[in-house]
């Protein structure tokens, strides 16, 4: 939180988020996610590389899926939930 504050401070037009939930406790990966939608709805584009999308999902307009170094898919977050391969094996739903 200290990190995106500083960040913040700089008044930034993009914001690169690296593993943001990394590590964190289900009630704090929650409360930087309230935060991370804060500030995306104060006009900041935010890009997220995260291996565990599933609880920014509901923040995405667009995602790119990776495998293996590769782009496997992209598409919007409807696209994203829509496709069952990446669902089953990039989200975990």
């Amino acid at each position: 939180m200290l990190a995106i504050g500083m960040v913040l401070m700089t008044k930034p037009k993009l914001a690169l988020l690296d593993e943001p939930l990394l590590g964190l406790s289900p009630a704090m990966q929650s409360r930087l996610i309230r935060a991370i939608k804060q500030i995306r709805e104060e006009g900041i584009t935010i890009l997220v590389s995260e291996q565990f999308a599933r609880p920014l999902l509901p923040l995405v307009d667009r995602g790119y899926v990776m495998a293996n170094g590769m782009l496997s898919f992209s598409g919007t977050r409807e696209e994203l939930i829509a496709n069952p391969e990446v669902t089953a094996t990039f989200i975990g739903v």
